[in-house]
């Protein structure tokens, strides 16, 4: 991780965003607050953070929606903070693009463990080297970038890593276990990744040409 990871709280509640910054300034973190999406996108637009914590409900334009829009320019993780938390909450929060979900209330240590497992899994891994071609994407898995010709595609740190895993063993059918593992990714939103990484490299996600399902027993990357 960063020596001193940059992170912007983005949350309409003044008290919470400045117990936040104090907590996560105490815990070596460099904080940046924003009282909502436009005031996150202007501080994007001139400073670069490690992560976003982002609250889903927000006047003017909400979490989700706000992630929803800024995951297609920039691939930043993004932890999501809400006061709902059933499934469909949680599932609709990663489908908009975070990397994790946290209900509220919460207590401030298991958010910095979140924080810090997200960072580790946004680590450049050294042992990987070879870009991987497949179709008209190229993926450098030391960079964790995957381009399309000379357009940058925006993945988030889950799907960055997830893809990583694919592509140092195409061919090969990996089981949510195993990409769990792998990845860093809980073993139950595996599906929901495997979605999102389909509608940014399929013509047509309902009849995946890349990434594959084998019935029964997970997951497959065809690079030919």
């Amino acid at each position: 991780m960063p020596e001193q990871p940059h992170i912007l709280v983005i949350d309409d509640d003044r008290r919470l965003r400045e117990l936040l910054r104090k907590y996560l300034a105490d815990q070596n973190f460099l904080v940046s607050t924003a009282e909502d999406a436009a005031d996150a996108e202007a501080k994007l637009a001139s400073l670069a953070f490690d992560l976003l914590i982002v609250d889903v409900m927000m006047p003017g334009e909400d979490g989700m929606a706000f992630t929803r829009r800024i995951r297609k320019a920039v691939g930043t993780p993004i932890l999501m903070l809400t006061a709902m938390d059933d499934t469909d909450d949680r599932i609709a929060g990663l489908e908009s693009g975070a990397d994790d979900y946290l209900p509220k209330p919460f207590e401030p240590r298991e958010l910095v463990l979140r924080i810090q497992s997200i960072l580790r899994r946004s680590v450049v891994p050294e042992q990987a080297d070879g870009a991987v071609d497949f179709g008209p994407f190229s993926f450098d898995p030391e960079r964790l970038e995957l381009w399309r010709g000379e357009d940058l595609v925006p993945l988030t740190g889950r799907e960055a890593n997830l893809l990583r895993v694919f592509t140092m063993q195409p061919g090969v059918t990996l089981s949510r276990f195993k990409l769990s593992q792998q990845s860093g990714a809980g073993e139950r939103t595996i599906d929901v990744q495997v979605t999102r990484l389909r509608r940014k490299i399929e013509d047509d996600p309902r009849a995946p040409r890349f990434l594959q399902t084998v019935w029964g027993e997970g997951y497959v990357l065809r690079t030919s």
